[in-house]
């Protein structure tokens, strides 16, 4: 029987010589992708930023933003080549630690009526509609609603 090694995966920090790397996978994963600079202005706002790293590769980010008891996912991605393997729901989980670390009570985000992989999964780890943000993102064709999300950390009812 031959041992099948699996490569560690890690959440940390993520750090200034991160960004190139980050900026690529949200390049190869959305029509309309943050600039690098905007990355930067967030590890430099000292929102809490985070890589998904399996063994030495970046494999995805997060950032979050907390206050006044609140959080909010302002980007999740798992790059292309990584999708399907539940690292998008590892990294979430590690995120909403973070916000509950930070005193958050509700979690917010908002996601793309057109990317129901996302949805999906945030209702699985308990987010709920809660309203809709009219041409909140640029699409192709004008613009598209957000569809804004809410979990409420008292609830206690993560999946992971």
């Amino acid at each position: 029987m031959v041992a099948v090694i699996k490569p560690a995966i890690q959440v940390r920090s993520m750090r200034v010589e991160d960004l190139d790397m980050v900026s690529a996978l949200e390049n190869a994963s959305y029509e309309f992708p943050w600039s690098p600079g905007i990355f930067g202005d967030c590890l430099k706002a000292g929102h809490p930023c985070w890589v998904l790293c399996v063994g030495e590769a970046v494999a995805g980010y997060g950032i979050l933003s907390t206050g006044a008891g609140e959080a909010h996912v302002l980007n999740l991605c798992i790059g292309p080549d990584w999708r399907g393997r539940g690292l998008g729901r590892h990294l979430l989980g590690r995120l909403l630690d973070v916000a509950r670390w930070n005193g958050a009570e509700r979690v917010f985000l908002e996601v793309r009526p057109s990317n129901p992989l996302a949805r999906t999964l945030y209702e699985s780890m308990g987010f709920r509609e809660i309203g809709r943000r009219p041409r909140y993102y640029p699409a192709r064709h004008g613009r598209e609603d957000a569809i804004v999300m809410a979990l409420d950390m008292a609830e206690g009812h993560i999946e992971k």
